[in-house]
């Protein structure tokens, strides 16, 4: 049983491996996605509606890249941005959702099979509350002055 859930899947995908963000890119070709463009949908998702600004805080794409994805999103039908008075908002269509209804489950499966055929129960939860501990530590974490 995976203990990899919901709610931690976007910090540990955060830090995994090359080798798995390459493997995920190859394994989400099937939805025809990128993983920075799961990892963005799976975040509209969560915190929708919201900025390209709030957006691009919580990925690891840069202000650029994150327009330019956007077009292609909204292109392909996933997403929609709306304009209330100053402010363009970026949510989920019904096409959207529904490629994340499939996806999300598979490459969740896909993810956790990296930790379930090599870590036991035990050795997951030491492995999570470790990268939580990293995760949190890095979120208040600060440049050092040059």
């Amino acid at each position: 049983m995976s203990l990899i859930t919901i709610n931690n899947y976007q910090s540990i995908d955060k830090t995994s491996f090359l080798g798995c963000n390459q493997l995920s890119n190859e394994f989400l070709k099937r939805f025809d996605l990128t993983t920075a463009q799961f990892d963005v949908l799976m975040q509209i998702s969560v915190y929708q509606p919201l900025t390209q600004s709030e957006l691009a805080e919580k990925v690891t794409v840069t202000q650029g890249g994150i327009s330019r994805m956007l077009v292609r999103l909204e292109k392909e039908g996933y997403i929609e941005r709306k304009q209330d008075w100053k402010t363009k908002t970026i949510s989920l269509t019904e096409k959207g959702e529904a490629v994340l209804e499939q996806a999300f489950p598979e490459q969740l499966a896909f993810q956790s099979s990296f930790f379930d055929e090599v870590l036991s129960e035990e050795e997951q939860k030491t492995l999570y509350t470790l990268m939580t501990r990293v995760h949190k530590n890095s979120q208040k974490k600060e440049l050092p002055p040059e």
